[in-house]
């Protein structure tokens, strides 16, 4: 009776031990050496650049221009609040920018708190693009608008104007522990086709990938179907979430409005994702942003605006808000 109970026991010890042994190996220490959070992207704080504010980070450039009578709607995608804020802050009436009860809300992520007859409104890609066609919006600042939103204008009747205004790379990031610091555009679409899905493929120690996506219809996502062409996003794997993460976005929206010491932008083919490689076009992934607006609209300022954007001081506003102009003036 003693022995069976001691075989009991010990069968049980060793259940445990190789239970929790299966845990180890499977999740603890995966999760152990994941690094994914900083991964993450942040939302920004949009109360940092609003204009008028005195500890806003905003463009300012020398202009004669100063904006009156109707004032253009300015809205755009979160990576562009800097451009079309400080547009505002140089050639718009200081009181202009509006705010329900009053005063700008701490809680505003995404625009709620912008009255209705604010020149500056934040509404994000998705929103803030639909406003420009339904006419609430004058101007849209944006990365190029996905098949989807031009579809969306098409079916609303809306001619649209599409004008490049300077550019951006589009980079992919990892954490900072993660030893792999240079990528291939082959290897990224591989790993985004799920081809390769270990990080020791590619240098990396033995985990797997997790491959961050973004919301579709967003600046960075329609940048990335893009970036793929016919090759489709592989589903997310289950297993990925224990591995370390790689993620994408664009570069100043990265490195500068929601900037985190333990992210670190890959270079891609041998190249660092900086102004002067944006410039020079040595780096493989730059796109324009633009500036999109109604071709019916009337309104004689939209036109000012464009063409402030497309001078010398437009240029060096683009440059002072850390993108790069579309002509070194």
């Amino acid at each position: 009776m003693k022995k069976s109970r001691v075989f009991l026991v010990a069968a049980i010890l060793l259940t445990f031990a190789a239970v929790n042994s299966g845990i180890w190996f499977t999740v603890t220490r995966k999760c152990a050496n994941n690094f994914s959070d900083t991964s993450q992207l942040k939302m920004i704080d949009v109360a940092k650049y609003l204009p008028y504010e005195e500890d806003s980070y905003l463009a300012h450039v020398d202009t004669d221009i100063m904006l009156e009578g109707d004032l253009p709607v300015l809205d755009g995608a979160a990576a562009l609040v800097p451009v079309y804020a400080s547009v505002i802050e140089n050639i718009y009436p200081e009181g202009c920018v509006t705010y329900e009860g009053g005063v700008f809300d701490d809680n505003n992520l995404y625009g709620e708190n912008f009255a209705e007859g604010s020149a500056m409104r934040y509404r994000n890609t998705i929103r803030g693009f639909n406003a420009v066609v339904d006419g609430s919006a004058d101007i849209f600042f944006t990365a190029h608008p996905s098949a989807d939103q031009m579809a969306y204008a098409e079916e609303q009747g809306v001619e649209l104007e599409i004008v490049p205004i300077g550019y951006e790379a589009f980079v992919f990031f990892v954490n900072t522990d993660n030893p792999v610091t240079d990528l291939t555009t082959d290897q990224i679409r591989s790993i985004y086709a799920g081809d390769i899905t270990n990080w020791s493929e590619i240098g990396g120690p033995n985990l797997p990938i997790n491959a961050l996506t973004r919301v579709p219809g967003s600046g960075s996502q329609t940048m990335m179907d893009a970036f793929m062409g016919d090759t489709p996003i592989a589903p997310r794997r289950p297993e990925s979430i224990f591995g370390p993460a790689i993620g994408y976005s664009f570069r100043f929206y990265l490195s500068g409005m929601v900037s985190n010491p333990n992210v670190r932008m890959l270079d891609i083919n041998g190249i660092s994702p900086t102004m002067e490689n944006i410039q020079n076009g040595t780096y493989p992934l730059v796109a324009q942003f633009y500036i999109v607006y109604r071709a019916d609209n009337d309104n004689p300022n939209v036109q000012t605006v464009v063409d402030f954007l497309l001078s010398d001081e437009g240029a060096e506003l683009i440059r002072q808000c850390g993108y790069t102009p579309l002509t070194d003036s």
